[in-house]
């Protein structure tokens, strides 16, 4: 079965293809296109017009491509920006009208247990983090038991973690484009997260995935990747010296510089700052000393999900 997922995010839109053949999932195409749908969502509740232009318009692009794809099954799902907007009903009904799909607004709960699921399911079977937060060290599910996983989006970071069995979650809006919109200072993020991050502090958590392209970005700086490349970010770990070295010289580069950084898409030159001020603060208030990258998220997760639903 041919499953086709479309993600519409604070940041950019995503589309994944994959084939679902005998309980795996095998990825045979991936697009994104940096569309911005939050920008201002930090001052405002609404989604400007020409943020859902530049979103629909690369909606459409995706269209062709399933298409001509053949998918079986489409899955098109929006996350922070849509489901904070009031006028998240406009967005919603010209999609409808202009490209024909109909589009699952996820709730906190579900974006949290979706990208939990993809996350962890990607890196089963890898190698775990060696525990000495030597950058650069293998990659895979942690050793420390059972992870948490940091989804650090445009509009909202999502947090999901076990506790007696139970997958427990938390959403905050706390996101790199709301954070670059509203100039917070890594004081004020560390306020903000502080609550959420002493709650999944005192279960005991010592290992953290990160999905998300501030995690991946970071990542791909760190080992100088001039052209992306997800199989050398995919397990990849991060320890908190490299992160906070990372962005203590962004934050030293102006902006037109930062856009030559390899590892960095200048798409992302401008909210990179307000991502690693989030991560920074979530690896430091935890205490785990590192986080692992993931390149399989609540796309994966999605795909998963409607595999199941099926079968």
């Amino acid at each position: 079965m041919r499953i086709a997922v479309v993600d519409i995010g604070t940041n950019s839109s995503r589309l994944l293809l994959a084939d679902y053949v005998s309980g795996d999932l095998q990825v045979n195409g991936t697009d994104l296109v940096t569309t911005r749908l939050g920008e201002g969502i930090g001052r405002a509740s609404q989604l400007s017009r020409p943020a859902m232009d530049r979103t629909v318009e690369a909606l459409l692009n995706f269209r062709d491509i399933v298409t001509g794809a053949g998918a079986d099954r489409i899955i098109v799902a929006a996350t922070s920006a849509v489901r904070d907007a009031e006028n998240r009903d406009e967005f919603l009904f010209e999609v409808k009208q202009r490209v024909g799909w109909e589009v699952r607004v996820l709730s906190g709960r579900e974006e949290a247990e979706l990208s939990y699921r993809g996350a962890v399911s990607g890196l089963h079977g890898l190698s775990g983090c060696s525990g000495s937060g030597v950058p650069g060290a293998e990659g895979g599910i942690p050793e420390t038991g059972n992870p948490a996983v940091i989804d650090i989006g445009g509009g909202s970071t999502e947090f999901i973690w076990s506790k007696e069995g139970r997958l427990r979650f938390a959403s905050k809006r706390v996101g790199a484009v709301r954070m670059t919109d509203t100039q917070a200072t890594q004081g004020e993020i560390e306020k903000m997260l502080q609550e959420v991050l002493d709650t999944i502090q005192e279960t005991g958590v010592r290992s953290l995935i990160g999905v998300g392209g501030t995690v991946t970005t970071a990542a791909a700086i760190d080992q100088k990747l001039a052209v992306y490349d997800p199989e050398a970010v995919h397990g990849y770990c991060l320890n908190e010296q490299r992160i906070a070295d990372i962005l203590s010289d962004l934050e030293g580069m102006p902006p037109t510089r930062r856009k030559e950084v390899p590892g960095l898409q200048p798409e992302r030159a401008d909210i990179i700052i307000a991502g690693l001020r989030i991560l920074l603060a979530v690896v430091r208030g935890l205490g785990t000393g590192m986080i692992t990258a993931s390149e399989t998220d609540i796309m994966h997760g999605l795909a998963l999900s409607a595999a199941g639903a099926v079968n």
